[in-house]
């Protein structure tokens, strides 16, 4: 490494947010720039560890430690290449990836872990402005046909290597723009839109044909696609939301999350959407259920809107403050955590059970709760209530952030018999072909819900196989 010292004398720094009482009246990413002097001190902690255990933690792989290396020495031109080597979109993992690496950090085992989440940003970042990142169209075209179907992270990425790899692309969306989840269930505050835009512009400069408005399964039958390209996968996500199965739930005022955040995006983003179809959380009190990063970013969005009062509730207890001994490194530590959203106001509770939901005219007016404690019975944990601990809350919104279950097995799934895994995903061999030969998947639809990184590193080993399956060989990287 180009500092060996280096993490003994710096220690960890990353970005300052904007103040609170600035950030919640717009809907600007909250983080402000971070100085390259401080970024370069922050690359040359990077240790020279023997076995970078931050490649295991990054399920794209990335190899981290070339890429602070070559910060720290100013060399941003290598150090682009090295990220883009792995990593197709560091400017959506940069922004919106938990960082796995970061927990598996060799310097965390008794320090700080680098800040390795920012050194990439701030590369895109640099290659961006230097005009470095233009599209790379393939010299050499196959004539072979792609659809893919799901424009998230998962099927952008295995558009944009199956482009360059010389195949004929193109990408199926039922939304109304490109770009799933990124598009319309992440705040604005967490990313602007002009970053997904930016690399579309890209990839339709590399030959990638972008379909929006068009549901495969509904508007089309998927088997009329299998007909016409010579290999489809499917990225659809895991888009069938865990739902709150008590009395009281049809009330008005109980939404999923994935039909709230949407909404606001699309304001953002200039649509005209009735005020007697848009779910606003203005003077209201707020209660969310579930507190991952999609409470967190119900929580945000409902302050921004000019909610009264926000309560998060969580099911399960609140994590330590820092690893237990059953939670070493380097696996990811389940921890407390402090989210920009929670920085800006909210309450948090834990241990939590909804009983039931009560109204008044058919609308919601109280949530009727009781606190429960878990407990090792037969090797297993048993969830119990607590005798005496049943209560009642106002609530004016339900938000349900309570995660999702799996694909939506109704349309392509059902149209093709796809066979599903014992969890409901959908099944696929280590090439990624499902049981419909030609057929590939990706992403959430094969994993399960999970994060934006296994969703591109998915989305490349789709694209490798199925340039295998259509070439007979490939040289497309696997992660």
């Amino acid at each position: 490494m180009a500092k060996p010292t280096g993490f003994m004398e710096f220690t960890r720094e990353t970005p300052t947010r904007r103040p609170v009482d600035e950030r919640v009246h717009d809907w600007l990413e909250v983080y402000e720039d971070f100085p390259v002097d401080h970024l370069k001190k922050q690359a040359a902690r990077c240790m020279d560890c023997g076995i970078p255990f931050c490649h295991q933690g990054c399920p794209l792989g990335n190899i981290i430690p070339d890429w602070n290396d070559l910060v720290y020495r100013d060399k941003w031109r290598d150090a682009i290449d090295r990220l883009h080597a792995t990593n197709n979109f560091p400017e959506f993992t940069g922004r919106l990836c938990p960082a796995p690496c970061e927990a598996a950090c060799v310097l965390g085992i008794n320090n700080d872990p680098v800040t390795i989440k920012q050194v990439e940003l701030t590369i895109i970042e640099r290659a961006w402005a230097e005009g470095w990142i233009t599209p790379a169209p393939a010299v050499v075209k196959t004539g072979k046909t792609v659809a893919v179907i799901g424009s998230g992270p998962a099927g952008l990425a295995c558009a944009q290597q199956l482009a360059r790899a010389g195949h004929a692309v193109t990408l199926f969306e039922r939304d109304d723009r490109i770009g799933g989840l990124l598009r319309y269930g992440i705040p604005d505050f967490k990313m602007e839109k002009r970053f997904i835009d930016r690399r579309l512009a890209q990839m339709e400069a590399e030959g990638v044909s972008f379909r929006p408005s068009t549901n495969v399964g509904v508007d089309i039958d998927v088997r009329e696609l299998v007909t016409q390209f010579d290999a489809l996968c499917l990225t659809g996500g895991a888009t069938h939301a865990r739902d709150l199965d008590v009395a009281g739930r049809e009330l008005d005022g109980v939404h999923f999350a994935m039909e709230y955040l949407p909404m606001q995006n699309r304001r953002n983003a200039g649509d005209e959407i009735p005020e007697d179809r848009f779910i606003s959380a203005k003077g209201k009190r707020v209660i969310i259920l579930g507190g991952g990063d999609t409470g967190a970013d119900c929580l945000g969005t409902a302050l921004r809107q000019g909610a009264r009062e926000v309560l998060q509730y969580e099911l399960l207890p609140k994590p330590p403050a820092s690893r237990p001994l059953e939670n070493p490194w380097p696996t990811w530590p389940n921890i407390y955590r402090v989210s920009s959203a929670h920085e800006e106001g909210g309450v948090r509770d834990y241990s939590i059970l909804t009983k039931g939901l009560s109204g008044r005219d058919g609308r919601l007016t109280t949530l009727h709760g009781v606190r429960v404690e878990f407990a090792m019975e037969d090797g297993r944990q048993v969830m119990k209530e607590v005798p005496g601990t049943e209560f009642e809350e106002p609530v004016d919104l339900l938000l349900l952030a309570m995660g999702f279950l799996g694909p939506e097995q109704t349309g392509m799934i059902a149209q093709l018999g796809l066979e599903l895994t014992e969890r409901g995903n959908v099944r696929a061999d280590e090439n990624k072909m499902t049981s419909v030969p030609g057929v590939f998947t990706a992403g959430d639809m094969t994993r399960g819900q999970s994060l934006i990184v296994w969703a591109i590193a998915e989305g490349r080993a789709a694209a490798r196989g199925i340039d295998e399956y259509l070439m007979g060989e490939t040289l497309l990287p696997g992660n």
